[in-house]
């Protein structure tokens, strides 16, 4: 499956990730395992392992195949350099029709409103492409980035998930945002 989505203004592209992107994941991944440490999971060393990424990413081709989840690198225009990664997860149709978002860019290229634009990218996709009706996410009450992040792109805070993930070795209290299809309604139907 092959998903290419361009924000030209901010230099960006969004593709589901292929076991070819193995290495420059991997190498993203280790460079920003010690600036967000204190928003991410504690990991093994095993995980900063080509053998670990290319599993990582067969699983989540697989999951696009079964259409429970997406995993876009996020990738400059200019030179296809791999920047970071927006995902949607956990996709359940049926009556719920509903995502959790998860997303991350190298330090070096925050600020000039990438995240945004690689969120908004992946939101339209979420409800153009997949049809959902609503999609999540759930940040660290401390993390503002990433808080503004989701505003911009029309999220709004639903409340705390109280210790809801394990993060730098706790379980830790999570803001969770949301937004609807509806929320988006006359934006979605631009080109």
């Amino acid at each position: 499956m092959t998903i290419t989505l361009y924000d030209t203004a901010h230099g960006i592209s969004l593709r589901l990730l292929a076991t070819q992107d193995a290495q420059a994941y991997l190498e993203l991944v280790q460079q920003t395992r010690i600036p967000y440490q204190p928003v991410e999971p504690v990991r093994d060393d095993e995980f900063y392992t080509l053998d670990a990424q290319i599993r990582r990413i067969e699983d989540r081709i697989k999951a696009a195949d079964e259409g429970t989840g997406y995993q876009f690198g996020i990738f400059t225009i200019k030179d296809d350099l791999l920047i970071g990664q927006v995902s949607l997860n956990n996709v359940v149709l049926g009556v719920a029709h509903y995502a959790d978002m998860g997303y991350f860019i190298h330090p070096d290229y925050q600020g000039g409103g990438r995240m945004t634009a690689a969120v908004k990218l992946a939101v339209a996709y979420g409800f153009r492409a997949l049809k959902l009706n609503r999609i999540q996410a759930a940040v660290l009450p401390t993390n503002k980035g990433s808080q503004r992040v989701l505003e911009k792109n029309g999220f709004q805070p639903e409340g705390i998930a109280r210790k809801y993930l394990k993060i730098n070795g706790m379980y830790q209290d999570h803001q969770v945002y949301a937004v609807l299809a509806e929320d988006l309604e006359e934006e979605l139907q631009q080109p």
